[in-house]
């Protein structure tokens, strides 16, 4: 059996790894394929030197990002409350529904940030009342804020 080659990916490699992963290939692979397309290079100290900097670079990144998510967290669940006012028809039944488009406009309105309407998840509205919509903002901070729907 030939010797394995230890590589570092310079690109997302559909079932072999991401972007800085330390993988190891057959030598022909690598020889062949990865490096002559640019996909990896060889590993040496300098290169996961490199690699370990990107790495705590992105890291530091990531817990920016997490705790700018959760101070808007914070100020969506000090805020509480959202209302929308649409055009009610009998038994307090809306016409349409309340998208997530609507209430990510509400939010952008309220503190002046932006949220990403795909991270918004709402029941199923169509009386009027008081609902609950989780807003997504990292992987594992949502805040869930009040949406009352009331007639124009």
């Amino acid at each position: 059996m030939a010797k394995r080659v230890q590589l570092v990916l310079n690109q997302d490699v559909s079932k072999l790894g991401r972007l800085g992963d330390l993988v190891e290939v057959a030598p022909g692979y690598a020889r062949n394929y990865l490096i002559p397309q640019k996909l990896a290079v060889n590993a040496t100290a300098g290169i996961l030197k490199q690699v370990e900097r990107r790495r705590e670079q992105e890291r530091q990144r990531q817990l920016e990002l997490k705790q700018q998510a959760q101070e808007l967290k914070a100020a969506l669940e000090k805020i509480g409350s959202f209302t929308i006012a649409k055009q009610v028809g009998e038994e307090n039944a809306i016409f349409g529904t309340v998208t997530d488009r609507e209430v990510a406009a509400l939010v952008q309105q309220a503190i002046n940030q932006e949220v990403d309407r795909r991270g918004i998840t709402l029941p199923d509205i169509s009386q009027t009342g008081t609902y609950q919509a989780q807003i997504k903002l990292y992987p594992e901070v949502t805040a869930v804020v009040d949406i009352q729907v009331v007639p124009e």
